[in-house]
């Protein structure tokens, strides 16, 4: 139980194990996964990332180590979009190789390994995390559920950029970039929260990762993932050991190295964060593949996980 990558990852998988236990005793109706998926999307989502973004100071925050993360995640989320077409399905599985658990899993992990020094950059990384990827993704959703209305001639009268702007303003006016634009813009002013604001912010906050996860193992119950095994192993494997070594690769090629370092390629190793989960069932695309892909992947970060931490402290 002392290994931190044991520790960090055991409480996840206990918490799929619930809810799909739950699922299969009946205690968690399927019909009752959409109010779920709407309470954890519509109220925790948004409470954790403006408490989150609410204390973030841009001008302390120190930016190099995590600039070739975003690097990285942009050039594999390009090429899944490339591969798969420019479609929703396309944009999930996008996020999903992207999208890492960098909170639940990566703070107590980092935390054990790297010690106070590896958790101001994996805070600085965490503070841009969700305000780059969720946003870069559901400006791609909503053109891609602009371009099938257009194509089913729901749409027709607009022309391409009337498209881009009402695809844009619907990424902009969302339960994950709002929030976050909110709090960050909160921050610069220098208030806090008050006490009696904060304390249910801080309530709603913490629900957010067991019940998100309590309801990915609910799912469970309702997908075959045998079905989708093959097609989940290669997103975890793509998420968990490609795109931490597309990091390592950009970043040693510029000449980084250090424990910042090292705490980005941990990060980019980890598996694949449940709100891709959420946005696959908000957006109703690859609903059973982005679940199946969320358990494989977790459980698998046991392994690859270790493996990432052996290599660099090999190195």
């Amino acid at each position: 139980m002392n290994n931190p990558v044991f520790s960090s990852l055991l409480p996840v998988v206990v918490l799929i194990a619930i809810g799909y236990i739950s699922g299969r005793a009946g205690w968690i109706r399927a019909e009752a996964s959409k109010d779920l998926s709407n309470l954890v999307f519509m109220v925790l989502t948004p409470a954790l990332l403006f408490r989150t973004m609410s204390t973030v100071h841009v001008e302390q925050l120190n930016f190099k180590p995590v600039a070739m993360y975003f690097v990285a995640a942009a050039l594999l989320f390009s090429a899944m979009l490339l591969w798969q077409g420019a479609t929703r399905r396309a944009a999930v599985l996008a996020l999903a190789v992207t999208f890492s658990n960098t909170v639940m899993i990566g703070v107590p992990l980092v935390a054990l390994a790297y010690g106070e020094a590896g958790l101001v950059t994996l805070f600085t990384l965490i503070s841009v995390h969700a305000l780059v990827l969720l946003t870069l993704a559901t400006v791609v959703l909503e053109l891609a559920v602009a371009r099938e209305e257009a194509a089913a001639g729901q749409g027709s009268g607009r022309n391409m950029a009337m498209t881009v702007l009402a695809a844009v303003r619907n990424g902009i006016i969302h339960p994950v970039p709002l929030p976050i634009m909110v709090g960050l813009a909160f921050a610069q002013t220098g208030l806090v929260i008050p006490a009696l604001l904060d304390k249910p912010l801080l309530l709603l906050s913490n629900a957010f990762g067991p019940i998100a996860l309590v309801l990915v193992g609910v799912t469970l119950t309702q997908v075959r993932v045998g079905e989708h095994l093959r097609d989940a192993l290669g997103l975890a494997l793509i998420k968990n050991l490609a795109f931490p070594a597309l990091v390592a690769l950009l970043s040693w090629s510029l000449g980084l190295s250090g424990v910042s370092l090292s705490v980005m390629i941990v990060a980019a190793s980890m598996p694949i964060g449940a709100n891709v989960f959420l946005f696959s069932q908000r957006y109703q695309v690859a609903q059973e593949l982005v679940t199946a892909s969320v358990a494989v992947s977790t459980v698998l970060a046991l392994l690859t996980v270790s493996l990432v931490m052996a290599l660099l402290g090999a190195l």
